[in-house]
């Protein structure tokens, strides 16, 4: 009986402070999609890179031209100059794979560097909302949420809002 007792007092008492806890969620995948700070670090980011986009573009383009080209003219060449611009097309193609690892390293870098910082000032922004609302707790994972526990258009509307 004794057992009962503590077991159903050990509950109650759980029942009571999750009463009391205020607890919100934040959907970080939505908020980073919806909130214009993402959008306008997406802008910036291709105007950053677009004209080094373009020219690895045309690189390809010029090297696949010029691929192309070798394959129709290399029965026609003599051994010398087939391995010669065989040999110019693997250069070419190396140089190309390089620039383009270096733009994609160099993308992923920034696309890092712009999400860390709306990162950092969304998670102020959850920080001042919980304050200002007196939640307890503000859970960014989880494997369900009841809607009504859901602070994500709060939070963007905060981020939206806050320059």
């Amino acid at each position: 009986m004794a057992l009962v007792v503590t077991g159903a007092a050990v509950l109650s008492t759980q029942a009571v402070a999750q009463d009391f806890a205020r607890i919100g969620f934040v959907n970080t995948d939505r908020m980073l999609r919806e909130a214009n700070s993402s959008r306008t670090a997406q802008t910036k980011l291709e105007q950053e890179f677009s004209r080094r986009e373009k020219e690895i573009d045309d690189a390809g383009s010029a090297l696949k031209t010029a691929s192309d080209r070798f394959e129709r003219e290399s029965t026609t060449m003599s051994e010398s100059q087939r391995q010669t611009r065989q040999r110019q097309l693997m250069d070419q193609d190396r140089e190309f794979q390089r620039k383009r690892r270096e733009f994609q390293e160099d993308l992923n870098s920034r696309k890092q560097e712009e999400l860390q910082q709306i990162l950092d000032r969304a998670n102020r922004i959850v920080k001042q909302v919980a304050e200002a609302e007196k939640y307890d707790v503000i859970l960014q994972e989880a494997v369900y949420v009841n809607p009504k526990l859901d602070i994500t258009d709060k939070v963007i509307k905060a981020l939206n809002g806050a320059k």
